[in-house]
């Protein structure tokens, strides 16, 4: 079969390799192939001593948390895939010298997005949501995986969705994709924010319900779940440690896309938003809190969460609170930005919602950047419509909308890479920085970003991507699908 030899030849070579990353194409007339351009390669000392190591030359590097390196270069042992060196050109080895060699304008870790949804649906409707099928969702899901590690996001942490179990398909080699960490089922009460209230409530029980009464079609794999008390709001925290969640959502107010709440509103107890952090931590789970109003905000800090998902209501006593606290703030501002752009395609009382939270999330982001409040970065994405603006592969673009709320080009870039992988606590992988012993996921430009920040605003302007030392975007280049090892 042509796939099992994808990684060993090349079946295609385009006549014509522009500056600009090729479009999206699986296919072509032998099946499954890698398309490339000549690439000149800089001169070698001498044939390499191991074929596992691969070594970048850097105008620039930024290494996620500090500042830039110039004239730099990284060692990656691509058979383990983690960084061997990091320092000046000048004082690589000669082993690492005669190894093979990319040399890029500015190299920076990995992008993470820290608050995005693999639903598997184009249309973002609660009813179609739970009424889709599961192999349905896992073939869209294949899309916005490879989507979104174009864009240059090698990590992601998925709060609510189908992730956890898609990721399996990249872990095994069969499509790529980033590093999951992911939720499972988002946590909510009955009536609020993951509850379908259009359809018949035992129907929503069926698939979302923590009773294991009655009869499933996909027991605990809903990406929504309903649990209402102290004792119910326990149980569906293990469940989805069952499921492999490494990090817990919960909805502590209401939500734009719901039909009968109001995102100012709180949806929680105290003693149930305390008992599902009490429950996550004992497993050394995290525990993020979609929370909009600013009675929720502080009632989900108070119970010991570790972010505030949107935060729109954020003021300065907020923002101290959560400071004192460690909370970090994950504003999602491209959820906004773009939904603003496709009112015309929601429902009239989504609509309206977002054009109040709009109104008012800039203010509060910029709020809680001027109070110092811990920033990562995610986007909210949520649709598998490729051709949907709040679909995978846009993630990039939140970099630059974070400058708009007053990081600067650095701490952007921090927010976007390790401050992000910082979230998930006891679980946090050696992911979003440049360093010897972590992980070789990284991202280059042929420009400087920290000059034009823009330049995230498109994933073509990512020329390179790395993911666990393996070379997965370069200019002219259409790697897929992976070689299986």
């Amino acid at each position: 079969m042509a796939c099992a030899h994808c990684s060993e030849f090349l079946l295609g070579v385009s006549e014509q390799a522009s500056h600009k990353q090729t479009a999206y194409s699986p296919f072509d007339e032998d099946g499954w192939h890698i398309v490339s351009s000549p690439q000149l390669e800089p001169p070698q000392r001498s044939k390499p001593k191991h074929s596992d190591l691969s070594c970048i030359f850097a105008d620039q590097l930024i290494p996620g948390r500090g500042d830039p390196i110039y004239q730099a270069a990284v060692g990656i042992s691509t058979k383990s895939g983690i960084i061997t060196y990091v320092g000046k050109q000048a004082d690589i080895d000669d082993e690492l010298a005669a190894a093979p060699r990319t040399h890029v304008v500015c190299l920076m870790p990995g992008l993470w997005d820290c608050h995005i949804h693999y639903c598997g649906v184009g249309k973002v409707d609660y009813p179609e949501i739970i009424l889709n099928h599961p192999a349905t969702a896992g073939a869209a899901i294949a899309r916005g995986f490879h989507d979104t590690l174009m864009s240059g996001v090698t990590s992601v942490k998925e709060l609510s969705g189908y992730g956890l179990e898609a990721y399996a398909a990249v872990q095994a080699g069969y499509i790529m994709g980033p590093t999951v960490y992911g939720a499972g089922a988002a946590l909510g009460m009955t009536g609020g924010g993951c509850d379908a209230v259009t359809l018949p409530l035992d129907t929503v029980w069926s698939r979302q319900g923590t009773d294991n009464a009655g009869q499933r079609l996909w027991p605990g794999q809903s990406i929504f779940a309903l649990a209402d008390g102290v004792e119910e709001c326990r149980k569906a925290v293990r469940q989805q440690i069952r499921r492999g969640a490494t990090v817990i959502k919960v909805l502590a107010t209401g939500s734009v896309m719901s039909v009968n709440e109001d995102p100012s509103f709180r949806s929680y107890s105290d003693e149930e938003l305390r008992v599902i952090v009490d429950e996550a931590a004992m497993q050394g789970r995290t525990v993020a809190a979609h929370a909009h109003g600013k009675e929720g905000i502080i009632a989900a800090v108070k119970a010991g969460v570790r972010t505030i998902e949107h935060g729109s209501y954020i003021d300065e006593e907020v923002a101290q609170l959560m400071v004192k606290h460690g909370v970090t703030l994950v504003a999602t501002a491209y959820i906004t930005h773009a939904g603003l752009k496709k009112l015309d395609r929601m429902p009239p009382e989504t609509a309206a919602k977002l054009k109040h939270i709009a109104s008012i999330a800039h203010k509060a982001y910029c709020t809680a950047v001027n109070m110092g409040v811990k920033i990562a970065l995610g986007t909210d994405i949520c649709s598998s419509d490729p051709g949907d603006l709040l679909s995978p592969g846009h993630s990039c673009e939140e970099v630059y909308l974070a400058t708009k709320a007053g990081l600067t080009p650095l701490q952007a870039i921090e927010a976007a890479t390790i401050n992000a992988a910082e979230t998930l606590g006891a679980f946090t992988p050696k992911k979003g920085l440049v360093k010897v012993g972590w992980d070789a996921d990284l991202i280059a430009f042929d420009d400087d970003p920290l000059e034009n920040m823009k330049l995230f605003v498109d994933r073509d302007n990512i020329r390179y991507v790395w993911k666990g030392g393996k070379l997965v975007k370069s200019p002219g280049k259409i790697f897929w699908p992976p070689g299986i090892n």
